[in-house]
């Protein structure tokens, strides 16, 4: 008997429920490949491609991607290490300072020709006269017009005003077009270090201030303990 109603219709499948199965049978066309034969995707130019060699071209821009990816990790743990380098031989000279004039020779050495730095300026806040030759002292922090710079005990970095450029960096400051100042603080604030740049972009108000800020840490202990020394 061949009733048309008894005749069971085969499901339909959408295709997504296609796609669902596919990504979870990975090997499904390892164990049936002759459908590779017969599948084609439409290239971005209007030709076409099997499956095998879309899947391929697009594991190859993956691999691309993620060999870029190592590369630039590569790269950004290779400047690491020379920037660890030369921070620890900073630190190690700061250690080694036992005078004032010493830590500003420190300083100088490791900014200027180690981080690239141009002009260096020391400022402390003191009440008496400082035993150094190479740092500036002044009275009082409240009077002085880089009060604005020590008001949050943080690093700033961009262009400085005329007035303030001058007052830092003195009769250098004519060439120095941006700047990096870092208050010096050990419950007090003790001073300032200016780092001074030929260049306008070298330092933005933009970037970061992490290496700066850790300067500025060991430097306010060694010349803490320096003051200590000398008014004992």
């Amino acid at each position: 008997m061949n009733d048309a109603s008894n005749v069971l219709e085969a499901p339909t499948l959408s295709a997504e429920q296609v796609a669902d199965y596919l990504a979870s049978h990975p090997d499904f066309f390892t164990e049936h490949t002759w459908l590779l034969e017969k599948l084609y995707v439409p290239h971005q130019r209007g030709t076409t491609v099997s499956l095998v060699e879309r899947q391929t071209s697009l594991l190859r821009e993956r691999n691309q991607l993620l060999h870029g990816h190592l590369a630039d990790m590569i790269d950004a743990a290779r400047h690491n290490d020379v920037q660890f380098e030369k921070t620890k031989r900073m630190v190690l000279a700061l250690l080694e300072a036992w005078t004032l004039d010493d830590v500003a020779v420190a300083v100088e050495e490791s900014l200027c020709h180690d981080f690239y730095g141009d002009e260096t300026a020391l400022l402390l806040f003191s009440e008496r006269s400082l035993e150094s030759n190479s740092i500036r002292t002044l009275a009082r922090a409240e009077d002085s017009l880089v009060q604005p710079l020590i008001e949050t005990n943080l690093p700033s970095c961009g262009q400085l005003s005329e007035a303030m450029n001058r007052f830092l960096f003195q009769d250098r400051a004519v060439k120095v077009q941006s700047a990096a100042v870092v208050p010096l603080v050990k419950g007090d604030t003790l001073g300032l270090l200016a780092i001074g740049s030929y260049d306008p972009n070298y330092f933005q108000s933009s970037q970061g201030t992490l290496f700066l800020s850790y300067v500025g840490e060991v430097l306010s202990r060694i010349i803490f303990r320096i003051l200590q020394e000398q008014r004992g």
